[in-house]
């Protein structure tokens, strides 16, 4: 199984593309899409768009996994990733690939063990969980977390 983690964001996305190979957890790549808050939003979610479907023609994934959006504390942030994430949404569809949506604490509970835990813990233990050497950027670690966490809820016949 191979899976695209998403975590959505109008101006930085990141992403991971973990495969489960047996019982192993296998990084294949990460990274976050930078798009400056300069350039007007239809453009930044066009940029999204196309960086997200080169990623799934690269690594053709199973499975998306995305990261549900949470309550912030600003209307308009929020509004703006759910725009992110409705792109990554089209690009799933575009590409035939089922979705599948975690809340933040369900993916950080999954990884660490516990619903509130910080970036730089995620970031530690997806490092640990992959056998990284170097660690991913924060959003293309929780990305990866998010794959993760899908790749164990299928595991246990969750998902």
């Amino acid at each position: 199984m191979r899976v695209l983690g998403i975590d959505p964001g109008s101006r930085r996305t990141g992403w991971g593309v973990v495969q489960l190979e047996g019982t192993r957890l296998r990084h294949l790549g990460a990274g976050t899409i930078l798009v400056s808050d300069k350039v007007p939003l239809p453009m930044r979610l066009r940029l999204i768009h196309e960086e997200l479907a080169g990623i799934i023609a690269l690594h053709r994934p199973d499975a998306m996994a995305v990261e549900e959006i949470f309550f912030a504390k600003y209307a308009n942030a929020a509004l703006k990733l759910g725009h992110a994430r409705g792109v990554a949404l089209l690009v799933a569809a575009e590409s035939e690939i089922g979705v599948h949506e975690y809340p933040p604490a369900i993916v950080k509970r999954t990884i660490v063990g516990r619903g509130a835990a910080d970036k730089a813990q995620v970031g530690r233990l997806v490092m640990a969980l992959l056998g990284l050497h170097t660690p991913p950027g924060e959003d293309a670690a929780d990305a990866l977390a998010v794959a993760i966490t899908h790749i164990q809820a299928a595991r246990s016949g969750g998902r």
